[in-house]
């Protein structure tokens, strides 16, 4: 059944669209940072084979793979992803944009203070995951593609086809 023609059941509303998910900035950066301390708290683990010679006591009785455990298991580095950040918040990337599309810095205090956390939030995504690459911690492949980064290389000719060849490499 439709609604009557010329209704106004939209006045009785209490609040209009959804609410945010942080009433203050501080509130986000406070998420934020308990999101990026988890994923520090929770490595991942690469098991690995442990090599090397086992010295077994002289007067040992029992099993030896009570002193041998062949499989190690080493933590490895948990990047900070906007990803992992709007799962961990409970909303995803499309909210996320939006509510970034809807801040207006020049009319309201609030806002300002909540694009500041956010590119702050963006920054320190950044810098750990391009820190890690470079230090070897993640796959510098996949990290420099997720940050946009890339080789670029231009070979020109000479117009007469013949001569030295210019090769230009612009790192952006």
């Amino acid at each position: 059944m439709a609604a009557p023609v010329g209704n106004q059941f939209w006045k009785l509303r209490s609040k209009h669209g959804r609410d945010r998910l942080f009433s203050t900035p501080e509130l986000m950066m406070e998420a934020a940072t308990e999101y990026f301390q988890w994923c520090l708290d929770n490595p991942y683990y690469i098991n690995e084979q442990r090599k090397g010679a086992v010295i077994v006591p002289k007067n040992f009785e029992g099993d030896l793979s009570d002193l041998v455990d062949p499989i190690i298991k080493i933590p490895q580095a948990r990047p900070f992803t906007m990803q992992g950040l709007c799962r961990y918040l409970c909303c995803n990337t499309v909210y996320f944009a939006q509510f970034i599309n809807r801040l207006k810095p020049d009319e309201s205090q609030t806002d300002k203070d909540f694009a500041n956390i956010i590119t702050c939030i963006k920054e320190i995504v950044y810098e750990q995951k391009f820190d890690g690459a470079a230090a070897g911690f993640f796959n510098a492949n996949i990290i420099a593609r997720d940050l946009g980064l890339r080789d670029k290389t231009e070979l020109s000719t000479p117009p007469d086809g013949e001569g030295k060849f210019e090769v230009t490499l612009n790192i952006t």
